[in-house]
């Protein structure tokens, strides 16, 4: 069987990470991903280091399952043929700031009067109105602004700090993925198509709130300051690597107390409930720190887990996929690109039991599939000709 979205095309105008990765999961979910880049070098993230035979990891890894086609929009044979591609579509999605894609007349209105049920998608920084609504955002810009990199300093007085992944993009491109499916699906009820906007700000700050924005939950009385989180987080040393635990309940604290043989913590005032425990927490880590260190991490995980306390080793990169849980579950696939050559990579994340989804085809070449899509479409030899003279100019 085919992938859940079989069926569907994607007309897809975005470069760099938060569009490709959203329009990617669509593609690994069996949509027809068509990327329309510009002449002059495409997709951003086809140019940089860590590359081979032309392709960057970067490009590899957030435009697998798409065909490349390269139109100049600003040429009116470029913009004709969007056009046409979209006249065919479910789904167009672009990621210009806000305003760019009405001056180059693929604007909403343009697009839904050839495309009357499209599912139009605008993904953007901070949003379309407001004072930063035309400010160029990147990931770390939305990680500062929207208060992530407060949340991973641990305090307001701290120093700020970056997450050491492009966690606003990548999380941009699943709300993204999502609310596009769920417009389709509404398009199937109601016959009708829609707009969907989403900033990375918005992501990024709604994602934020089911965990890091408590002191602000409570109307009037909201915490001026955050309160400080432990300086100390889950990693504990052992005597021969790290392991993460994590005795959130009741019965966790005492297996974890079991475990390093320390029955007077179940004693002791200040760890008597869950409460306490995240009060007096800088003194609860230290303790579990200082017991952990006295043996290996084979030996703890095994006392750990008999004990009922959630535990995991620390594990680097290059031991993760290698991991006999990573492999068993077979979550990260080798392929073979036809330029790039032998690709490892993870697989689409969820698993469907009817409607699998795979890997068809790695990530184009810019233009690969400009003539194969063009006659698709019912582009003559010498229109086909005529555009690749136009792009060229």
């Amino acid at each position: 069987m085919p992938g859940p979205l079989h069926g569907y095309r994607v007309v897809d105008l975005t470069s760099n990470v938060s569009g490709p990765l959203a329009t990617m999961i669509l593609g690994d979910q069996g949509a027809d991903v068509i990327k329309v880049e510009a002449p002059d070098g495409g997709d951003a993230t086809r140019a940089g280091g860590n590359r081979r035979a032309g392709f960057t990891a970067s490009f590899l890894n957030n435009n697998r399952n798409k065909r490349s086609i390269v139109l100049d929009l600003k040429t009116q044979g470029g913009l004709k043929a969007v056009m046409r591609l979209v006249a065919d579509a479910d789904v167009f999605v672009q990621n210009f700031r806000p305003g760019v894609a009405d001056r180059l007349g693929v604007g909403e209105e343009a697009v839904r009067a050839v495309s009357p049920r499209i599912v139009y998608v605008s993904i953007s920084g901070f949003g379309e109105k407001g004072p930063y609504a035309a400010k160029p955002a990147y990931d770390p810009v939305i990680q500062g602004f929207s208060g992530l990199a407060t949340v991973q300093a641990g305090s307001d007085e701290a120093r700020p700090r970056l997450l050491r992944t492009i966690l606003p993009d990548k999380l941009t491109a699943i709300t993204a993925s999502q609310a596009i499916t769920a417009a389709l699906l509404a398009r199937e009820r109601s016959g009708e198509g829609q707009h969907v906007r989403l900033s990375m700000l918005e992501a990024v700050l709604a994602f934020l709130w089911s965990s890091d924005m408590g002191s602000q939950t409570f109307v009037v009385d909201e915490t001026p300051r955050q309160e400080a989180a432990s300086a100390i987080d889950l990693i504990y040393e052992t005597a021969d690597g790290y392991i993460t635990a994590a005795a959130m309940t009741d019965r966790q604290w005492a297996g974890l107390a079991r475990a390093v043989e320390r029955p007077e913590w179940l004693e002791d005032e200040r760890f008597r409930t869950s409460a306490l425990r995240q009060k007096n927490i800088d003194a609860r880590l230290q303790l579990t720190q200082e017991a952990l260190i006295s043996r290996s991490t084979a030996d703890w995980l095994e006392r750990l887990t008999a004990a009922g306390v959630p535990c995991a080793p620390v594990l680097t990169r290059s031991e993760a996929i290698r991991h006999p849980q990573v492999q068993q579950m077979e979550i990260v696939i080798e392929t073979e690109h036809p330029a790039a050559g032998r690709l490892r990579q993870a697989r689409p994340a969820a698993r469907f039991s009817r409607t699998p989804a795979v890997i068809r085809r790695g990530a184009p070449g810019l233009g690969e599939h400009t003539e194969e899509i063009l006659v698709d479409f019912g582009y003559s030899t010498a229109d086909i000709a005529q555009l690749r003279s136009e792009n060229s100019r």
